[in-house]
C-alpha cells in the first residue's frame, strides 16, 4: 500500500463496480448497486466486538513498518487467514449486534425509531464492508460463498439505505430553497450581473420596469413555497415506499438466509484452497490492484477544462471513483488496521458531489411534473442550477484533496 508522498503509476480504469452502496434515482428508481448515501467514514460504529475503529498512525498486531517510508506492511510469519478471518469476523459481530438491536428499537414503544436508525446504518456499516472484502480479497476466499454472500450483503444494504437517502435528499433541497429564496439569485454562466435601468442615455427612468434581478427574485419567492411542498410530498411518498420496502425485507426469508450466513461466517471463514498458511503478503496483491483501480479512475476524470456543470453524463466516472475509494478504504483496513487518514477529505468530496447529483436530477423530475406553476417550475429549475454548482464545487475540492497529485493528469 503505497503513501501519498511516493510516486504512483496509473493503469487504465476499470468499469466493474465494487459491491457498494450507491444512491437511488432521482425519480426512486431501484437504486444501483444497492443503497444510500453514507458519508465517508461509513456509519457509526455498533456497541460492541469487532475490530474498533484506530485513530491514524496506530497498527494493528503484527503488522510493522517496513524499511523505507512506504508505510506498514505484514511482519514475518503473519499469515493471511490470521488478518483477514478476525476483520471479516469482527465485522460479522457488529452485524449480528447491530440487526439485534434494530428488532429492539422497532418495537412499537420506541416512538421516535432513533434507535432503530441508528442500528440500521450500523448494521449497512458493517454489510458494505464485510461486501467490500469479499469483493477485494475474492482470491484468498472460497469464490463461489464469496460472490453469493457478497451479492446479497449488496441487496440488503442497499434496500436499507433508500430510506434514509430519500429523507436526507429532502431535507438537503428544502434546505437549499430556503436559502435560495432569501438572497441574490446566482448569476448565469458568462453573463454578467445586468445593472438596474436608470433614467439617462439609456432611457426613461419613469419607462423602466423591474430589473430582471427583481423580477426573478419576486418569481422564486412566489414560486419557493410551492416547489418545497412538491418536493416535500414526492420525496416523502418514496421515501415510505422505501421504509415499507426495507420491513418487508427485514421479514423476509432471503434476509433471514444473509443473517444466517453472517452468523456463520462469525465463527468460520472459508478460504480458498491452499490460503491457510501462506502469508499475508497474500492480500498486499489484491489491496494494490483495488488502489490501482482507484487510481486509474482518477486519472480518467475529466479534466475542469471540458467539464460541463450541467451534463449529468459527466457524473457516472465521478461515482464510479466514489465506489472504488470505498472499496480501497476497505481493503487498506483490512491490511493496515485502520482506514488511510489521508483520503478522508477526498472521500468526504465525493460524498457531497454525489449528495448534490441526486438531488440536482430530483429538482429536474420534480420540474418535469405535468401542470405545476410557471412560478413553481422557476424555482425548481434554479435550485436544479443551485445543485449543479454544488457538484462542481466538490469536484473542486476533491481535486485540492486528493494526495496522488500525479495521478490527476490523464495520459
Amino acid at each position: 500500500m503505497r503513501r501519498p508522498d511516493h510516486p504512483t503509476t496509473t493503469r487504465p480504469p476499470v468499469t466493474e463496480g465494487g459491491p457498494e452502496d450507491g444512491p437511488p434515482s432521482a425519480g426512486g428508481g431501484p437504486p444501483s448497486a444497492g443503497g444510500g448515501p453514507p458519508s465517508a467514514g461509513g456509519g457509526p460504529p455498533s456497541a460492541g466486538g469487532g475490530p474498533p475503529e484506530a485513530e491514524p498512525g496506530s497498527r494493528q498486531p503484527g503488522l510493522r513498518p517496513a524499511d523505507g517510508t512506504t508505510g506498514l506492511r505484514p511482519a514475518d510469519g503473519v499469515t493471511a487467514d490470521a488478518v483477514l478471518a478476525p476483520y471479516l469476523q469482527g465485522q460479522a459481530g457488529d452485524f449480528l449486534r447491530s440487526l439485534r438491536l434494530h428488532r429492539e428499537h422497532s418495537a412499537p414503544s420506541d416512538a421516535n425509531g432513533q434507535g432503530a436508525e441508528a442500528a440500521a446504518r450500523a448494521l449497512r456499516r458493517s454489510a458494505r464492508r464485510i461486501s467490500g472484502s469479499l469483493h477485494t480479497f475474492r482470491t484468498v476466499l472460497d469464490p463461489v460463498w464469496a460472490d453469493h454472500l457478497r451479492t446479497e450483503l449488496a441487496w440488503l444494504s442497499g434496500t436499507l439505505a433508500r430510506e434514509h437517502a430519500y429523507a436526507g435528499r429532502l431535507t438537503r433541497l428544502l434546505e437549499a430553497l430556503h436559502q435560495l429564496s432569501g438572497a441574490a439569485l446566482p448569476a448565469a454562466r458568462g453573463t454578467k450581473p445586468t445593472a438596474t435601468k436608470s433614467g439617462g442615455a439609456g432611457g426613461s427612468g419613469a419607462g423602466a420596469g423591474p430589473a430582471p434581478d427583481a423580477q426573478g427574485r419576486a418569481a422564486l419567492g412566489v414560486g419557493a413555497a410551492r416547489a418545497g411542498a412538491l418536493l416535500e410530498r414526492q420525496l416523502t411518498l418514496a421515501r415510505t415506499r422505501a421504509h415499507s420496502a426495507a420491513l418487508q425485507a427485514l421479514g423476509s426469508s432471503r434476509f433471514h438466509a444473509v443473517a444466517d450466513a453472517v452468523a456463520l461466517l462469525a465463527s468460520d471463514v472459508p478460504l480458498a484452497p491452499g490460503t491457510t498458511g501462506r502469508g499475508a503478503e497474500a492480500l498486499l496483491e489484491p489491496a494494490e490492484r483495488a488502489e490501482q483501480r482507484l487510481i486509474g479512475a482518477v486519472a480518467a476524470l475529466p479534466p475542469d477544462a471540458s467539464a460541463e456543470p450541467y451534463n449529468e453524463a459527466q457524473d457516472a466516472p465521478w461515482h464510479q471513483t466514489r465506489l472504488l475509494l470505498r472499496l480501497h478504504r476497505y481493503a487498506h483496513e483490512v491490511v493496515l488496521g485502520a482506514a488511510d487518514p489521508v483520503l478522508t477529505g477526498a472521500g468526504h468530496a465525493l460524498d457531497l458531489h454525489r449528495d448534490a447529483a441526486e438531488a440536482a436530477a430530483a429538482a429536474a423530475a420534480a420540474a418535469r411534473t405535468p401542470r405545476i406553476a410557471p412560478a413553481t417550475a422557476y424555482a425548481l429549475g434554479v435550485l436544479h442550477a443551485d445543485q449543479r454548482h454544488e457538484v462542481e464545487a466538490a469536484r473542486a475540492v476533491f481535486r485540492e484533496t486528493w494526495p496522488y497529485a500525479t495521478a490527476m493528469t490523464a495520459p
